[in-house]
């Protein structure tokens, strides 16, 4: 994920228009506010992971996106080792706004300023990374999923959690013209090539855990078939062992 100092300040300016500057020990279970329905959505898919993670019982995570590091606060608080990693280090919802996590007893995590594509760890020191909310900020595709690879011991885990998945191409390049026609985003913004959004084409071999979300959400495919609007994105969580 490559930001010149520009776009994250511009990103940042944006975020903090949206409101996400209200930084909470209870993320991801937000229940009033402007974002509570985009926040429900996100703790369906906490939820999944969380089982996951149970399961697998990883001792070292890496948080690839991390923001404020609310995932990662949440995972310490269960005992795991966690570093959050965020190519943002501002105070609005990038790790400058870990304050109210850092400032607890527990559920304490090392944070490092750092892009996803040049990750400064070791090979092989992590049992699972995370791409929180984020993958789809990458550029070269790639590059940033052979460098979690890198990162992760043989066995391990790679997870993607919150990126928007289509299951046809043309609903996500839709989507990506939409945004751009929108005019709610700045060139800045605009300027960097990411991705966007992903296919089970674009991770082929990984494993899709289907996440049950809110009603609404479930709905909303019926609802763009009557209106004769492209399909919408889902989220889910998807995992690759490393080899």
């Amino acid at each position: 994920m490559t930001m010149n100092a520009e776009f994250r300040a511009a990103y940042a300016e944006r975020r903090a228009a949206e409101g996400r500057g209200q930084q909470s020990l209870s993320l991801p279970y937000v229940r009033e506010g402007p974002l509570a329905r985009q926040w429900s959505v996100r703790a369906r898919s906490f939820d999944a992971l969380a089982r996951f993670v149970a399961r697998e019982r990883p001792r070292r995570v890496l948080d690839l996106g991390a923001g404020n590091g609310w995932l990662s606060y949440r995972l310490a608080l269960t005992g795991i080792a966690s570093v959050a990693v965020d190519v943002r280090d501002d105070d609005v919802d990038g790790l400058g706004a870990a304050t109210c996590y850092l400032e607890q007893p527990f559920g304490r995590f090392e944070r490092i300023a750092a892009s996803f594509e040049a990750l400064p760890l070791e090979s092989h020191s992590f049992d699972m990374a995370i791409f929180n909310a984020s993958l789809h900020y990458a550029i070269d595709l790639d590059a940033v999923l052979a460098e979690a690879q890198r990162v992760v011991r043989p066995g391990g885990h790679i997870v993607v959690l919150d990126s928007p998945f289509y299951a046809l191409e043309r609903d996500g390049e839709a989507m990506v013209r939409e945004k751009k026609a929108s005019g709610a985003y700045g060139a800045t913004l605009l300027e960097p090539a990411f991705i966007e959004y992903l296919t089970a084409a674009r991770l082929p071999g990984w494993r899709r855990h289907r996440v049950w979300y809110p009603l609404w959400y479930e709905v909303r495919p019926i609802i763009a078939w009557v209106r004769g609007k492209r399909r919408p994105s889902r989220f889910d969580v998807w995992e690759s062992i490393v080899s």
